[in-house]
């Protein structure tokens, strides 16, 4: 039995990348087991795997993990991830929660249908623009420090950062009017564990393209 964490999901970003990423940050090695079917699905259901019958579902410390959040609090906090004190702890809490709702509609615009998708990716544009980055911004610039919460390295930095990328990948300049969050893109993609994780090869994932949609789906569905 390995000691490294084991990833069950299928082969692309969706809802485990989140996790991927903190795991990589803090310099843990995992194994990934891709479901490539809905039987593989359907096996982890039957053998009680999945304690509300759907993935992410992560083998960490002896436990059978599921639910985003609930996975990536436990690395955070294992890890150091997580603040100094509580108070820290609701501030970390506060901007994963807003980088988690932008992360959702990042992740969704692929899925909309082909009459939709210029209005959602107005909304995404919109709303990264206006209400969240804005805030990310002014942060930085009000403790002058070089990561969200305290001095200190945290989940925070770790999922803005995943989902400034992904919406770069949208919109190539969306971070035009942002010049502190771009110095912090590029101050945090160059700790070492983050570096690694962003070459070719490593276990981060590529965007999912319109031709994979049909399959994760059979999957789930």
């Amino acid at each position: 039995m390995s000691g490294k964490p084991k990833l069950h999901y299928f082969n692309g970003r969706g809802r485990m990348e989140s996790i991927r990423w903190l795991l990589a940050a803090a310099g843990v090695e995992f194994e990934e087991c891709f479901l490539e079917t809905k039987d593989d699905l359907t096996k982890l259901q039957k053998d009680g795997s999945l304690l509300f019958q759907q993935v992410p579902m992560v083998e960490i410390d002896g436990m059978k993990m599921v639910q985003t959040r609930a996975i990536l609090s436990y690395i955070a906090a294992k890890y150091n991830l997580y603040g100094k004190d509580l108070k820290e702890r609701a501030l970390i809490d506060m901007y994963v929660e807003a980088i988690i709702d932008l992360n959702e509609l990042l992740m969704t615009h692929i899925l909309q249908p082909a009459d939709k998708k210029e209005q959602h990716l107005a909304t995404i544009v919109n709303k990264a623009t206006n209400r969240y980055f804005p805030v990310y911004e002014k942060v930085l610039k009000d403790h002058g420090q070089d990561f969200l919460v305290g001095n200190q390295f945290s989940r925070a930095d770790v999922q803005l950062l995943e989902t400034l990328l992904m919406a770069e990948e949208c919109k190539p300049d969306i971070l035009a009017k942002f010049p502190l969050l771009q110095s912090f893109k590029a101050r945090i993609s160059n700790i070492p564990t983050i570096k690694k994780f962003l070459q070719p090869g490593s276990q981060r994932k590529p965007p999912l393209q319109e031709k994979d949609v049909p399959k994760v789906m059979k999957i789930f569905h």
